[in-house]
Parts: structure tokens; sequence; C-alpha cells
């Protein structure tokens, strides 16, 4: 008796864990802009204390991006969305991989953090139009 009364009245189905509006790309892009902006503060200066606490940061920064990708690319995505954009699986793989230790991570050029910048782009594209 006690199940039938907590049981839910209505029932709500989802594609995605949380309703639409959770998943966003411009989490994955801000840490990737700060990446950038590491970069470029450690190519800008010549303390090594500070040299070093920005590539700490860096590589946190690069984690973070790794992860809002993945969030997106596991959770928000899901196989229609693959079928119509076959190159999304190729998008994050690179994208992923730019911000890992082929990347951002071990990179301290910048023309690295745009490349890893473009390809957040190109998948911010395809999930506003995922979104329409």
């Amino acid at each position: 008796m006690l199940g039938r009364l907590l049981a839910p009245t209505t029932v709500a189905h989802a594609h995605c864990d949380l309703p639409c509006g959770v998943y966003d790309p411009a989490q994955a892009r801000l840490e990737a802009e700060s990446v950038k902006a590491c970069i470029v503060k450690f190519n800008g200066s010549d303390d090594p204390v500070f040299r070093e606490r920005a590539l700490v940061i860096k590589e946190q920064r690069s984690d973070l991006v790794k992860e809002h990708l993945w969030v997106l690319w596991t959770d928000y995505f899901k196989p229609p969305h693959f079928e119509s954009y076959p190159q999304l699986h190729g998008l994050f793989n690179e994208a992923t991989k730019l911000a890992g230790a082929g990347g951002t991570k071990q990179s301290t050029d910048p023309a690295v953090a745009d490349e890893l910048l473009a390809k957040i782009d190109e998948i911010a594209e395809i999930f506003w139009a995922t979104k329409k």
C-alpha cells in the first residue's frame, strides 16, 4: 500500500540524464580559453615560480576540458545524433586528444590551444543544431 502511495503519478522520459538545458559545450570552451590564457602567461614570464604555477593550472584546466567533452560525448549525444553527424565521434576524439597529453597538457604553444578551441567550436555547432 505504501508503495502505491509513493509511486509517481506521472512518468517522464528524457533522452539524457536530466532535462535538456543542463549540457552545454560552453563549459569546455571556457576551460579551453583558460588553458590558452595560461599558455600565453607562461610564455610571457621569466619568473620560474609563476611559470610552474601556470603549467599546473593549464594541466588542471586541460583535464576539465576533457571531462566536459566526455560528458557531452557520452551523456548528451545519442545514436541518432551520430547517424546525422558521422564526423562527431572523430571530432570528440580529436578534441579530447588535443586537451590531453598529446595536446595542451604537453604543449606550451598557443596554436595547439587554438586547435582545441576550433574543435570545440565544431562540436558546439553540431550541439546547437541538435537542440533545434
